[in-house]
């Protein structure tokens, strides 16, 4: 009789799913986020795959991971090293050896460890484990590729389409290891097979298979149990960041009566958004993909120019294509949303890996005096605010807005609730019926408050008018060389700028009121700089966070923050861009810099490291 399986409860775990690119890993990992999102846990997953289409079989330049972290309370990350890791070959174990706890679970496919796959992972023994120096892991060594092919002999399939179902035998074990009911995953693979009811009925039954293999070997390794979490009531679904992007611009465009237009061209890791509202045309959307990053703009600024809420996405290298036109939007003060999703740089970098390079190009990576909006996105399901906020700011002063996110949030999700958009700020453009000015009316004068100009979209009558690239008089809006009249403008459109700053919210700190060391970070790197905070408060330190959504212009009492602290470091994945942009914008500020620019998130354990040195020294 089979001894009675040993159930470990847990708050939280991590689980590594690792293959070849075609092994399905990317799929594996988000069906089972997805049902543990059913479940009611706290997800971060983080898809890391390689830029190449298709590496060499069994090659380490060709692993591609999912990463997930699940737990009964908020997780912020996926995680720094994994508890359970899915190895379908010896390269996934060879390049994710680093990211193992010590007493971890390790399933593999003994059919994809023979001699061959061993020495295209460049390994010199035939004991994998043993070269690796992994003497303490639970090994679940199963021949899947085998069981697959044989458990699938009745749907007819050739060999080759039936191995491709591996990853689902790999689930159905995760699933028994983590005592997940299949119901859900089976759900969402008819969905996914709809057309293809046979290779969906094929999947459904190597997943099960998977799972009854794991109630078969009950003593060898320990299940884990995560409690579901207390969540506030509501509907909630699994997000990753450029599907908040695209949902936020379509809640903005809904909010101010606007039709939405993106115009734009696909380029990795932008290219999901192009997609996402491309297929939302039941929502009035219009998304469309033209033939260059250039022509992708320019047709958002025409869409703008004519009364829409027009935005376009990109990358790092796109953006910088996209330079001239941004600087077309800026003098003729018309509203745009340019979504920065970043990448490894410069040029073609890493186009599939992460950093925070692009923030010195948003905010000044223009031709003369060319001031815009910057906002920057922290989580994946912070992309929706981000872009709600981004669209608001546009629209309501008449200018460029950059949004910066970044591949890792972009990729990555969380457990999202449905947000009610009567909780959020109204949205209410500039018309130009609002003029109540000096007659008769031109297009470049203003509201005295805010300084913007009015928005007069064409076909309103008795307001025709010419805008474009030229700077334009003051007064009368008509092209003008006046060096005096330039000037006044230049000062005009940074003013505008500025004054945005009393329309956003102010920042925020989290952490200990009396914080010895405050950390500074924007964008994407949120969740790991939250949880070193967490951990450095349970070890009895005091910390603090602030965290900048913000950042042209930077809220009202940023300096009065940030020089509220004794000491103070500036955390970003670059080599220091947003530390050396504050040391401009408030005099004598001289914080500590913890930079790191590898295309990968940073590690925790490594930020609590370096930022108790600080605290110490």
């Amino acid at each position: 009789m089979a001894e009675q399986t040993k159930v470990t409860t847990v708050d939280k775990v991590v689980i590594r799913f690792s293959g070849d690119s075609g092994d399905g890993m990317q799929l594996t990992g988000t069906i089972f986020s997805n049902l543990s999102a059913i479940f009611g846990n706290e997800i971060s997953t983080f898809p890391d795959f390689p830029a190449e289409i298709r590496a060499p079989q069994g090659s380490l330049s060709g692993v591609s991971g999912y990463q997930v972290h699940l737990g009964s309370r908020k997780v912020f990350t996926p995680g720094d090293k994994a508890d359970v890791l899915v190895a379908m070959n010896p390269a996934a174990l060879k390049v994710n050896v680093k990211f193992l706890k010590p007493d971890s679970i390790v399933i593999i496919d003994t059919d994809s460890f023979q001699k061959n796959d061993l020495d295209k992972a460049l390994f010199t023994t035939d004991d994998p484990f043993a070269e690796l120096g992994l003497g303490t892991v639970q090994v679940v060594a199963a021949p899947i590729s085998s069981m697959v092919k044989e458990g699938l002999k009745e749907f007819g399939l050739d060999n080759k389409s039936a191995v491709r179902s591996k990853n689902m035998f790999a689930l159905g074990l995760v699933c028994w290891l983590f005592e997940r009911p299949l119901d859900g995953a089976m759900h969402m693979l008819e969905n996914k097979f709809a057309k293809k009811p046979t290779i969906a009925q094929a999947n459904i039954k190597a997943l099960v298979d998977g799972y009854n293999y794991g109630n078969n070997i009950h003593a060898r390794v320990s299940t884990y149990r995560i409690e579901a979490m207390q969540c506030e009531p509501g509907f909630y679904t699994d997000i990753n960041g450029n599907k908040a992007t695209s949902y936020g611009l379509i809640a903005a465009a809904e909010k101010a009566g606007l039709k939405l237009f993106l115009g734009s061209y696909p380029i990795t890791p932008a290219t999901d958004i192009l997609q996402e509202l491309s297929a939302r045309k039941e929502l009035g959307v219009k998304g469309l993909q033209f033939e260059d990053e250039i022509a992708g703009i320019c047709t958002s600024i025409g869409a703008s120019f004519a009364g829409a809420l027009a935005a376009t996405s990109t990358s790092g290298p796109g953006l910088a294509l996209k330079s001239e036109a941004i600087g077309l939007a800026v003098i003729a003060e018309i509203p745009l949303v340019v979504v920065d999703v970043q990448r490894g740089g410069p040029s073609t970098g890493l186009p599939t890996k992460s950093e925070q390079t692009d923030l010195m190009q948003a905010l000044y990576g223009r031709n003369g005096e060319s001031p815009v909006v910057v906002i920057a996105a922290s989580t994946p399901t912070d992309c929706f605010d981000a872009a709600y906020w981004s669209a608001k700011l546009a629209v309501e002063h008449m200018t460029p807005v950059i949004l910066l996110t970044d591949s890792y949030i972009a990729n990555g999700s969380s457990a999202w609730r449905l947000p009610d958009l009567e909780n959020y700020p109204e949205i209410k453009p500039p018309y130009v019926d609002q003029y109540d000015g000096e007659r008769p009316w031109k297009p470049y004068r203003r509201n005295q408050e805010n300084l913007v100009r009015y928005w007069a979209v064409p076909g309103t009558p008795d307001h025709a008018h010419r805008i474009g690239g030229l700077e334009k008089d003051y007064d009368n809006s008509a092209i003008s060389t006046d060096p005096i009249n330039h000037q006044k403008m230049v000062e005009t459109r940074q003013a505008k700028i500025d004054k945005i700053a009393d329309y956003i919210p102010e920042l925020e700190v989290i952490g200990d009121a009396d914080a010895e060391l405050l950390i500074v970070g924007w964008g994407g790197t949120y969740g790991h700089l939250y949880e070193a905070m967490e951990t450095m408060q349970e070890q009895g330190k005091k910390v603090a966070l602030a965290h900048f959504k913000f950042i042209s212009p930077l809220p009202k009492n940023t300096e009065e923050v940030l020089k509220k602290y004794k000491k103070v470091v500036v955390t970003e994945q670059n080599k220091g861009q947003f530390a050396n942009y504050l040391r401009s914008k408030i005099s004598g500020f001289n914080p500590y810099k913890f930079n790191r620019v590898k295309g990968q998130p940073f590690v925790v354990s490594r930020l609590v490291e370096e930022f108790t040195k600080i605290l110490e020294a």
